[in-house]
């Protein structure tokens, strides 16, 4: 029953470009409830292995994972087919100052909602009375992946790949297809990266609590650089 439902799995994630570990398998096969239907522990499986650290959970074949030299800074360009199996460790909003982005994370914290691509805070006492909208920044955004087997690289989101933004959860698992790296860094397209999902709670939590430190030390920084010009 354990390996038939094993190779159910196994088929079940391949398809999808991912290759757990044995070791992974027959520890979530270990959790499993009897008679739970087979669709259902598809959904669970994957919602697990996506939750996982890939360094950690996937043993990849060598055409999903970054190739050895792809941080040749000397190549311009060279085209990489895939599909790149990889998680999302940061990402920097670099299309909008630090300064206003200490300033958007400042009012969610004093409780202003979204409203669309708007947030909007809400007077207390007078529903009608609203702060000027804070539009969210549509980047142009810096990433840093890494694939199953440890090996970090830099990608640009030049062009606006829908989900790709700085409320993203860090962990997220995501397939890239036919990309252009330029000299050590992976250009994102719309239409070449498919956003698998996921989340590495420790490493997310973490992110989002010194997100505002880390800007406001890099504003600090470069108005510093600026005076000493």
């Amino acid at each position: 029953m354990a390996s038939n439902l094993i190779s159910e799995l196994t088929t079940h994630f391949n398809v999808r470009h991912l290759y757990p570990s044995t070791a992974w398998l027959q520890s979530f096969t270990a959790t499993v409830r009897p008679n739970t239907p087979l669709p259902a522990l598809k959904q669970t499986a994957l919602f697990r292995l996506l939750a996982t650290d890939i360094t950690t959970s996937l043993s990849q074949p060598a055409n999903t994972v970054f190739p050895r030299d792809i941080l040749n800074g000397n190549s311009q360009s060279r085209f990489v087919a895939g599909p790149l199996v990889c998680q999302v460790l940061d990402i920097e909003d670099i299309g909008d100052s630090k300064w206003a982005q200490v300033e958007s994370i400042e009012a969610k914290e004093r409780g202003e909602t979204k409203k669309g691509r708007e947030v909007i805070r809400v007077v207390p006492g007078d529903e009608n009375a609203t702060v000027p909208p804070i539009s969210e920044s549509a980047g142009p955004f810096k990433l840093l992946l890494q694939d199953s087997k440890g090996l970090k690289v830099y990608a640009l989101d030049l062009n606006g790949v829908r989900g790709l933004n700085v409320t993203m959860s860090m962990g997220t698992k995501l397939l890239l297809r036919d990309c252009d790296v330029r000299r050590g860094v992976i250009m994102l397209e719309p239409g070449h990266v498919q956003i698998l999902g996921g989340k590495i709670e420790a490493l997310d939590k973490v992110w989002r609590e010194r997100r505002k430190e880390r800007l406001v030390a890099a504003a600090n920084a470069g108005r510093e650089g600026d005076a000493g010009h």
